[in-house]
């Protein structure tokens, strides 16, 4: 028994264990699909619940978020970070849209993601021509920017910190770090 579930039934398959208070069979007519927890370099194997009517073009719901019972890191247990997982993917409060809070202003306006990723790169560009060192003290050509510097998070993908290194090396920025994932 985990958790008022029989193994099966926790991972989808049959019913929930008989006489647990609360249980109910939530994950009966999900897909499963086995992932990796995105938050730090252990890796924890999550399984993901997702829920559709079947349609074409629906976009599948997560509805459920646990622990790999059968992967070898983590053995179905998941941290504080790990169980919360699941508000990363359904939160009505996530933004799905740049948004702007301007010089003077108080409110956050909504734009487009052009204009945002316009904004970006003209700062970047910006800041980037102010601060980039073409020679050191000693004449030799060290070609880096030393006013930039970027600090990943812990939830950042193995991918995301590949492109980040790759991108900020393209920009001479010296001063990067990627949390666990460098």
């Amino acid at each position: 028994m985990f958790g008022g579930w029989s193994r099966c039934g926790r991972t989808g398959i049959g019913r929930p264990a008989s006489g647990s208070p609360g249980a109910y069979p939530k994950n009966l007519k999900t897909i499963e699909t086995r992932s990796n927890c995105p938050y730090c370099a252990v890796c924890c194997g999550v399984i993901v619940h997702t829920m559709t009517d079947g349609s074409k073009n629906v976009i599948p719901q997560v509805v459920h978020i646990e622990g790999d019972p059968d992967n070898p890191i983590n053995r179905g247990t998941l941290c504080p970070k790990g169980a919360s997982l699941q508000q990363d993917c359904v939160n009505e409060r996530r933004l799905t849209k740049p948004q702007v809070r301007r010089p003077g202003k108080s409110d956050w306006e909504d734009i487009s993601w052009n204009q945002a990723l316009d904004e970006i790169a003209r700062k970047v560009k910006d800041t980037r021509d102010r601060g980039f060192v073409h020679l050191d003290d000693q004449g030799q050509v060290v070609n880096r920017c030393e006013n930039i510097a970027f600090a990943g998070g812990a939830t950042d993908t193995n991918e995301l910190c590949w492109t980040v290194v790759k991108t900020m090396a393209a920009l001479g920025v010296v001063r990067h770090e990627n949390v666990a994932r460098t």
